[in-house]
Formats: structure tokens, C-alpha cells, sequence
């Protein structure tokens, strides 16, 4: 599924127009981002956790030229899903 999919499919759900559910989409994925580069945690409750993860510097290889190089700390997006959704997923 594409994010033209998922529009479509919140616009039947929820009996909105297609640019409204662009609309709603568009400001919740905003609003998670931001959320996010301000260092907050999301819970969605049944859903799950968006979070961010900080990784350490390490030493890695390049695979082109196999030789070591460092590779730099950064921070990540980590997502844990909910029991609800995991539960709907192994069935």
C-alpha cells in the first residue's frame, strides 16, 4: 500500500473527500514528525510507539573497498508495535 492507497482508504472510512483525507493525513504525519525532532515519544494505544533511538559511532567496512571506516552516531526512528496490532497481524 502507497500513501495514494491509504488516502483513499481513510476517505471511505472515514466518508471524507479525497483532499480531505490528504489533509488529515498530511497534518498527522506532520504532526508525528515534530513531535519526534522535539524528542518526544508517541503512543498510540493499541497501535504502537514511535520513539527516537540514538545509535553510537562505530567502526564498520566499507564494502566497496573493504577497508574499516567509522561510522558516525545519529539518531533514529524506532516504532514497537502495540499488542492490538500485533495481535491482528499473527493471526
Amino acid at each position: 500500500m502507497n500513501k495514494k492507497d491509504l488516502i483513499k482508504k481513510i476517505a471511505e472510512g472515514a466518508e471524507l473527500t479525497n483532499v480531505q483525507a490528504t489533509t488529515a493525513l498530511n497534518s498527522t504525519l506532520s504532526a508525528i514528525s515534530e513531535s519526534l525532532q522535539d524528542g518526544n515519544k508517541i503512543a498510540l494505544a493499541g497501535f504502537g510507539i514511535f520513539s527516537i533511538q540514538e545509535r553510537a559511532a562505530r567502526q564498520g567496512i566499507n564494502p566497496s573497498t573493504k577497508q574499516p571506516m567509522q561510522i558516525p552516531a545519529k539518531k533514529v526512528v524506532k516504532f514497537k508495535a502495540g499488542k492490538e496490532l500485533a495481535d491482528n497481524v499473527n493471526v
